[in-house]
């Protein structure tokens, strides 16, 4: 990819015995948003602090804005903004305060910074809150915080590990917004997400990460049709009275679909969940409820990683 912000060829990292990034290939083009997927343990979040040059790479390549981590990390930080995890800001200084003293870590000139301390403040929508210290700030209030102070650098690049977990629906789609301000403003974004519906809004393209290796990769509408269906027809039924999958399939017949088990649900995969819902009450099975719905990431998700939960 001639224009690749982030490229990565073979990229592994280990720590001791364990090889957390086994060997994964990336390519993240100027202007877009990339995501990664992944259950706890994938890998994400070693490649993130590989990219963020902020942990070396044990074997492979890897180019961040045409550098070199190994040998350029502090050019590279001075261009990248990062959004941790966890909010890391100063509880005792004020909104205004955490972004001027952020900035002048980069060295920025005091006009420069507060010129733009007073410009983030209004992206974030906390203009009302600049001498509120961040202590008593909500949620929503702090992550919007966390990522103004990450742009005081303008930078090109920009890296977000979970950016809205925790957060009540009304800040996460604000936090969107902001996000979607950013791409229309050329950032190029990297994001890692638990949430599937964020990543199919916010990312052009993503990969899905499972034990250290790269399993899927592509847009989310492209994953969707590659490794799920069109729609998902979702089954209730009695514990007592709950049909083995093999009768839902029987039930189908030469109509596609693949049902799956869960422990409060039966799941057929097809192209066309109202004909398999027919085909279901037709068998003579009269599940509690009957939902058809469209095939999400979740779907792509789960069946590639697995539903078995990884702490």
């Amino acid at each position: 990819m001639s224009d690749a912000l982030v490229q990565a060829r073979g990229l592994r990292k280990s720590f001791g015995d364990f090889e957390a990034v086994r060997g994964i290939d990336v390519d993240v083009a100027r202007g877009e948003t990339f995501g990664f997927l992944g259950p706890n343990g994938a890998g994400k979040s070693s490649t993130m602090r590989m990219i963020a040059c902020v942990s070396p790479r044990t074997a492979g390549s890897l180019q961040v804005l045409g550098m070199d981590p190994g040998t350029d990390g502090p050019r590279i930080r001075a261009r990248v903004g990062v959004v941790p995890q966890l909010d890391n800001l100063d509880l005792e200084l004020t909104v205004r305060q955490n972004l001027e003293v952020y900035g002048r870590y980069f060295g920025l000139p005091r006009a420069h910074v507060r010129e733009r301390a007073v410009e983030l403040m209004e992206f974030a929508q906390l203009t009302d809150r600049a001498d509120t210290p961040v202590e008593p700030l909500s949620g929503g209030m702090r992550r919007r915080l966390t990522i103004a102070r990450s742009l005081v650098n303008s930078p090109e690049l920009l890296l977000l590990d979970e950016p809205t977990t925790g957060l009540d629906p009304q800040a996460r789609h604000l936090l969107w917004e902001r996000l979607y301000r950013l791409k229309r403003d050329g950032v190029t974004q990297i994001i890692t997400t638990h949430y599937m519906d964020e990543a199919e809004q916010l990312c052009d393209r993503l990969v899905v990460m499972d034990a250290g290796l790269i399993v899927a990769e592509g847009s989310p509408a492209e994953l969707i049709e590659r490794h799920s269906t069109r729609e998902v027809l979702e089954l209730r039924f009695e514990p007592e009275a709950r049909p083995e999958p093999a009768v839902v399939g029987a039930a189908l017949g030469e109509h596609d679909g693949r049902v799956e088990e869960l422990p409060d649900r039966l799941l057929v995969y097809t192209a066309d969940g109202e004909r398999a819902q027919e085909l279901v009450y037709r068998a003579g099975l009269r599940p509690l409820s009957a939902m058809v719905r469209r095939s999400s990431l979740e779907d792509v998700f789960l069946r590639l990683t697995g539903r078995t939960l990884v702490d």
